[in-house]
């Protein structure tokens, strides 16, 4: 991974973060800076996009259809098949942790919709992830890895399937709507850290030019009514930041100047 995430604590003092800055430039990676809050950045934004395949499992699409919309994103892996890669029960324990941490801060907890799922084949099934050879995907000793044929009878297909530019969106819209969320709530400083650690810290679809660029290309107006929409159909985590609200209402864009 070329990113280096250096986390800011509250008394984090301006030589620290100088030499934290030197020594991963030394070392031949791209640092960003990034306030502490749960998740950071990378991990905050990337566990959406493998959390929204792992929900759509769970809604009744083809698990195929949702790995070839992954690839159609221009992301490196599709969600599933990069949740194995990761570990689900990995996920599993992240998720759980939150939780406690939510409940210990008197806040209202938020779960995703991939969390009973993840609990399931985990703890149901014994399928952790590539790690043990079995997650979404099996992974013989020879041949290639496909995925498990059991999943569409625990989670069968249903007979309409969503449109393949429905699944697309709803994997990069979650992501980039996150990342304003994060920009907005001052966990990454600037909008060209926001985008350079979405490409370096977890592959986002190179080709739009990081997160807040693929809502700038769109345009912010057009990414709000989008989310919209993906909101009234598949939820309310679609519904857009307060930030991109706000910059639609003044015909704004994100930009450091």
């Amino acid at each position: 991974m070329p990113l280096v995430e250096i986390i800011m604590g509250e008394q984090t003092d301006d030589a620290t973060l100088a030499k934290a800055f030197d020594y991963v430039v030394q070392i031949g990676k791209t640092p960003i800076v990034v306030n502490d809050s749960h998740g950071f950045y990378t991990s905050r934004v990337f566990g959406t996009y493998v959390s929204e395949g792992i929900a759509m499992l769970g809604e009744g699409v083809h698990p195929r259809s949702i790995e070839v919309a992954g690839l159609k994103t221009g992301m490196p892996m599709p969600p599933l098949a990069l949740q194995d890669e990761v570990s689900l029960s990995l996920a599993l324990h992240v998720s759980e942790q939150q939780q406690a941490d939510m409940v210990a801060e008197g806040k209202p907890i938020v779960v995703r919709p991939s969390y009973e799922i993840l609990k399931t084949l985990v703890n149901e099934h014994g399928r952790e992830g590539k790690k043990n050879g079995k997650g979404f995907y099996d992974y013989p000793t020879e041949g290639d890895k496909h995925l498990w044929p059991e999943l569409i009878n625990l989670y069968p297909p249903k007979s309409e399937q969503p449109s393949q530019q429905d699944l697309v969106d709803r994997l990069m819209f979650i992501q980039a709507n996150e990342s304003a969320k994060c920009y907005e709530e001052n966990v990454v400083r600037s909008v060209a850290d926001t985008n350079i650690g979405s490409i370096f810290g977890w592959g986002f679809a190179p080709q739009h030019g990081g997160t807040l660029q693929f809502i700038n290309a769109m345009g912010v107006s057009a990414f709000v009514e989008r989310s919209r929409e993906l909101a009234a159909k598949y939820g309310e985590r679609f519904e857009p930041a307060q930030i991109l609200l706000d910059m639609a209402a003044k015909g704004e864009a994100f930009s450091d100047d």
